[in-house]
This record gives C-alpha cells, structure tokens and sequence, in this order.
C-alpha cells in the first residue's frame, strides 16, 4: 500500500527557505538617508564646507598678504588685482576676509563646545538628580532673564585688559570672547536636555538598569547621555551660529579683537567710516556672516528632522 503524497502546500511550506535578509540599517545611516532629503541642508552644508574651505586654504593660496600696507593703493574698488577692494591703508580686503573667518569660525566653534558642554552637564545633572533640579533649574532661569549684551559688554571691559597683560594680546582676547560667549549660551541647551534626560529616565531599561543595581554614574553615562544626544547635537549646530553673531557684534560695538585681528564683525567696524568710499569692506564681510550662519541654521533643520524618529519612519 503506498503512502499518499503530502499536499501541495505542506510540501511548498517544508522545502520553502526563509526569506532572505533585507539590507542591514544603522542609526546613523537611517539619519544620513534622512538628512540627504532636506535640500536646504545639503546646500548649507555644501555652502559651509566652501566657507570653511577657503578661509583655511585661502591665506596660504591667495597671494595677498592680509597685513601688507600699500598706500598707493588705498581705498581701490573691486578689480582684478583686489577682487574686494581695499581699504585705507592699502591691505586687501579678498585677503582680511579670508584671514578673519579663521579666527570667526574658531570663536564659533570653541564658544559652541563649552556652551554646549555646561549646557549638558547641567541638564542631566538637573533631570537625573531631583535634588539638584530645583537649584539648577533657576539658576538657568537666572541666566535667561540676564540682559546678556550688557553682561558681554561689561564683562569684557572689566578683564581685557588684564587678560592681555597675563596672556598676550592674541590668546588673552580669543580665550576671553570664547569664554564670555560660552558662560551665556548655555540655557536653552540645559533646559531642552533636562526635558529628554526626564523622558528618557522613566523608559524600561533605565528602571531595570538601576534595579539590578548599576552605579548611578554608569546609568548616565550608557543609558542616558546617549539618548539625549539628538537634541544636544542639534543645540551645537546652531550654537555656532549664535557665536558668530555674538562676536561679531562685540566686534562691532569695539569690544573684540583688535585691529591686527580682523575677524569678520572687526572688518565691519572698521569699514563703516567708509562705507560711502569703499562700501566693499562693510559688504563683504556682512555676506560672509550672513552666508555662514543661513549655511548653519539649514543644517541644524536637517539634523532636527534626520534625529527625529517620526521622521525617519522608525
């Protein structure tokens, strides 16, 4: 007597393979994908990388000297010779812009670290610890109601010139601006981390770390400084732009660098005797701070969207 044959679809079912694997995703693969779709961001980072590019490589390939004086050449509108022009004295303004966003973008991205790190430090400290919330939290509010270009003002008159004679002209003024910038653009940072550092904390595996007893320090630092890292990071992108704009405007004002330093807010106040004369100097280096922190502003949207998991489908 002869066994039946299985049917058709047991038979299908117990020679069917499993299906094949899709292609493994990351995070960070996840957000680049994400970040690849908001246009604005890719120009912004294409227009911030040519910025960023060219006052790096620029003092070495233009042949300009930015400190050179020329009187004959004083006051010359744009030409081939000086594609921005000069300025009084005779120095190329193509060659001081380019010098200048060197030490701009250096302030912006200093002032943005420690911003940001004294931002994070007191956000999780402030939303992990609930004695220290209270204390913390209107410290923070402190800050935010402070008039904080007075505070600048004030603050910079009274230490640089002290600074100066301790640290030299050039590090005692780049460390002093850093730090002035730094100290006050710390609020928002904390506040919006504390927000994800109490969301975060109250999930399943923050509860079950601390229950099998994991060190408090190791629960911050594996469980929740990684999970509030999308807000922070976002925080840091347009922290620098805050910081240009911050010391450009002390520039402005005559409160930052000094003359041999021509950051972008210096050549702006230099050139605003003359803006009727050679109305290059004040329009260059204003394009340069505008594009800069448009290019920063863009990337930091896309960051906000790549980061968001709404966003990226998850």
């Amino acid at each position: 007597m002869t066994r039946a044959a299985p049917a058709n679809g047991h038979l299908a079912g117990a020679m069917e393979k499993p299906a094949a694997a899709g292609p493994h995703r990351s995070l960070w693969g996840d957000v680049w994908r994400q970040f690849r779709r908001h246009k604005g961001a890719l120009t912004g980072l294409a227009v911030l990388g040519l910025v960023v590019a060219a006052c790096t490589a620029g003092p070495w390939v233009y042949w300009h000297d930015p400190f050179a004086s020329d009187l004959a050449a004083r006051n010359l509108g744009m030409s081939l010779g000086h594609p921005f022009g000069t300025d009084n004295v005779g120095r190329d303004t193509l060659a001081r812009v380019l010098i200048g966003g060197r030490i701009s973008l250096a302030v912006g991205l200093a002032a943005m670290l420690l911003g940001v790190l004294i931002g994070t430090l007191v956000g999780v400290m402030s939303g992990f610890f609930k004695t220290l919330d209270g204390a913390l939290m209107r410290l923070t509010d402190m800050f935010l109601a402070l008039p904080l270009l007075p505070l600048l003002l004030v603050t910079i008159m009274l230490f640089r010139d002290s600074l100066r004679d301790m640290l030299g002209p050039e590090a005692g003024v780049f460390l002093m601006i850093v730090f002035v910038i730094g100290a006050t653009s710390w609020m928002q940072t904390a506040r919006v981390v504390r927000g994800e550092v109490l969301a975060v904390k109250a999930r399943e595996f923050v509860v079950a770390a601390a229950s099998i007893g994991t060190r408090r320090r190791n629960v911050v630092l594996r469980h929740i400084l990684p999970n509030v890292m999308s807000p922070v990071m976002v925080s840091a992108s347009l922290g620098v732009a805050t910081a240009i704009i911050t010391e450009s405007a002390l520039s402005f004002l005559g409160l930052g660098f000094p003359s041999d330093f021509p950051t972008w807010g210096r050549l702006l106040f230099d050139g605003q005797n003359a803006i009727e004369l050679t109305p290059a100097r004040v329009i260059w280096p204003g394009i340069m701070i505008s594009v800069t922190v448009l290019s920063v502003n863009f990337i930091g949207d896309g960051l906000r969207d790549a980061l968001d998991p709404k966003q990226r489908g998850r």
